[in-house]
C-alpha cells in the first residue's frame, strides 16, 4: 500500500478502497450504493477513478448511520442526499465524526443530533453485511454490528441506547447486546488478531450501557436495608459483563446486590457470604476450566444468621461453563430473565 493511499490529501480526495476499509463496508457495497441511489463521488479523476470528497464522505457516512439504526437503504439514501444539499457541508448528525484523514469543514453552529429512529420489528434478513455470524438477529442487533465494525463509536452508543430505551434492558441484552458480542468473538477466534479492535469496542461501550442504567436506577431508588444478592465470578473467571447485566437489571428491580466482579477467591467468597448474609448468591462461570461445583456447594450448604433462626442463601450457578445437572440447593436460570425471576420469587 502506497503512502499516498494510507493518508489522501484531502483536497485529492480519497480512493474507494480507503473509504471501505474507514466506513467498514466493502467496496462492492459502495459501488451498489452508487449505482442504485446516486451516492457515487461528485468528481471522477479522468473520467473513470473514482475520488470521494469530503463532502461525497459525509454523504456516505450520513448512509451508514442511517441504515445502521434501522432505516430502509432506498430512505437513507434521499435523507442522505438531503443533507447533502443543504446549506452545510456535513449533516448535523455527522459533526465530529468523520474520517481522521479527511478534513471536511465543521459548521459555526450545529443542531444537536436526531434521536435514531425507532428499532422495528426482528427480521432474519440484513439489508447490509457487517462480517460477522449473527444468524436469526433483529435488525437492532444488525444496527449495532454494522456500527461496532465501522467503529463507529457515537453510532454504537446510539444503537445501545436506543436498544435499552425501546426494549427494555433485559431483551436488549438477550437480544442485541449478547448476540453482537458473540459474532465478535467467534469473528475474531476465527480470523486471528482480526476484529479484536471491534471487540474492544462494543464490550466497552456495552458496559458503559449497564453501568449507566445501574447508575440512573440507584440514584433514583431508595436505600437498602435488606441484604444484598451476592454477584460474583468464580475463582479465574474473568468474564464479569453478564453480571453486570444483571447488577443493572436488580437495580431497575430495587433489589439491593453486590459485585465482587472478576477472579474471586475462594476465601474471599465465603468470607463475605458470612458477613453479609446474602439471600442468594450468583457465581459465574463462562467455561468449563473455571467452574468450581464444589465451592458451589460449600455455599449452598454455609448456615448464617443468629442462633435458632440460622438460614442460608440460595445458589444460582450462571453462565456455559457449568455442565450437567446442578445438584440439591443449586439453581441454573438459563438467561436474564429467568435469573431475575428465581432472585425476585418469594422463598418457598
Amino acid at each position: 500500500m502506497s503512502a499516498r493511499e494510507t493518508a489522501p490529501a484531502a483536497d485529492a480526495g480519497v480512493t474507494t478502497g480507503f473509504l471501505a476499509r474507514r466506513l467498514g463496508v466493502s467496496p462492492t457495497t459502495l459501488r451498489s450504493w452508487d449505482r442504485r441511489y446516486g451516492l457515487g463521488p461528485a468528481v471522477r479523476a479522468d473520467g473513470r477513478h473514482r475520488r470521494w470528497s469530503p463532502d461525497d464522505v459525509a454523504m456516505v457516512g450520513e448512509m451508514c448511520r442511517l441504515t445502521a439504526a434501522g432505516l430502509p437503504p432506498a430512505e437513507a439514501a434521499r435523507a442522505a442526499k438531503e443533507a447533502a444539499r443543504g446549506s452545510v457541508a456535513v449533516s448535523p448528525l455527522l459533526v465530529g465524526r468523520t474520517p481522521a484523514d479527511v478534513r471536511i469543514a465543521e459548521p459555526p453552529t450545529a443542531p444537536a443530533p436526531a434521536p435514531a429512529p425507532a428499532p422495528g420489528p426482528r427480521s432474519p434478513g440484513s439489508r447490509s453485511g457487517t462480517g460477522l455470524p449473527l444468524g436469526d438477529v433483529g435488525p437492532e442487533c444488525r444496527g449495532l454490528a454494522r456500527a461496532a465494525v465501522r467503529l463507529d463509536a457515537l453510532a454504537v452508543q446510539e444503537q445501545l441506547a436506543a436498544a435499552v430505551r425501546t426494549l427494555g434492558l433485559t431483551r436488549a441484552w438477550e437480544d442485541v447486546m449478547v448476540p453482537a458480542l458473540r459474532a465478535v468473538g467467534r469473528k475474531w477466534e476465527s480470523s486471528g488478531d482480526r476484529y479484536v479492535e471491534v471487540e474492544h469496542l462494543l464490550s466497552w461501550h456495552v458496559s458503559a450501557t449497564l453501568r449507566h442504567v445501574y447508575a440512573a436506577a440507584a440514584e433514583n431508588g431508595p436505600h437498602a436495608i435488606a441484604s444484598p444478592v451476592l454477584l460474583a465470578c468464580a475463582p479465574d473467571e474473568q468474564h464479569t459483563m453478564p453480571l453486570e447485566a444483571l447488577n443493572s437489571a436488580l437495580a431497575e428491580l430495587r433489589v439491593p446486590a453486590l459485585t465482587l466482579g472478576g477472579a474471586v477467591p475462594s476465601e474471599a467468597l465465603m468470607s463475605a457470604v458470612r458477613r453479609l448474609g446474602p439471600p442468594a448468591v450468583v457465581l459465574w462461570s463462562q467455561s468449563r476450566s473455571t467452574a468450581n461445583l464444589p465451592l458451589a456447594r460449600h455455599i449452598a450448604e454455609t448456615r448464617w444468621g443468629v442462633r435458632g433462626a440460622r438460614t442460608r442463601s440460595r445458589v444460582l450457578l450462571g453462565g456455559p461453563g457449568w455442565s450437567g445437572p446442578p445438584g440439591p440447593g443449586l439453581l441454573q436460570p438459563r438467561n436474564l430473565a429467568e435469573a431475575l425471576r428465581l432472585l425476585t420469587a418469594r422463598d418457598d
